[in-house]
């Protein structure tokens, strides 16, 4: 059978005496550390919402100016051609034609190979993030347990000696 009848429910819901929402007056430790977790929570998502924000409007200006940035670069890559021209014909007015191009053609060579060499040692010296590596390492031992108590002595057959002053729980 229906709690409806005619459209009308047959039971009336109860009205609250005291609003729900209001704070208690003794609220339990339970209900603190649960209001605490919701609150952090609540503030580390938005704190993360946030640099997400502020880093996607950095990452959009930095794309914005690193491409006129590549165009100036491809422009000066262009005009490196002419002044290379440039120098031929001039040395070609004290030297034969062949030579001056010659010329050229070595001082390109060798800036290309001090620029190479240059760069490999730069990406020679790269050795990625050691510090983040340290730092995981070092909160990875914090959160294991007994990692400020020293480690227990080993017994000659490889089995922890046992210690009467070591605290039983492993803690």
């Amino acid at each position: 059978m229906s709690d409806h009848r005619d459209g009308v429910p047959t039971t009336v819901a109860s009205i609250p005496l005291v609003d729900p929402h209001a704070p208690k007056t003794d609220p339990s430790i339970g209900d603190l550390v649960k209001d605490a977790t919701t609150q952090v929570s609540t503030l580390v998502r938005a704190e993360v919402e946030l640099a997400k924000a502020e880093i996607t409007r950095d990452v959009k200006k930095g794309l914005t100016g690193s491409v006129f940035f590549i165009l100036a670069l491809v422009v000066l890559f262009y005009s490196t051609f002419f002044f290379f021209l440039f120098l031929a014909e001039l040395l070609d007015t004290w030297l034969w034609r062949w030579v001056a191009f010659l010329i050229v053609f070595g001082i390109m060579v060798l800036t290309t190979a001090v620029l190479a060499v240059f760069g490999y040692l730069k990406v020679r010296r790269i050795r990625g993030p050691q510090q983040t590596i340290e730092s995981v390492k070092e909160t990875r031992e914090a959160l294991t347990r007994g990692h400020d108590k020293d480690k227990a002595p080993m017994s000659p057959n490889g089995q922890a000696a046992s210690d009467s002053t070591a605290d039983p729980s492993g803690w």
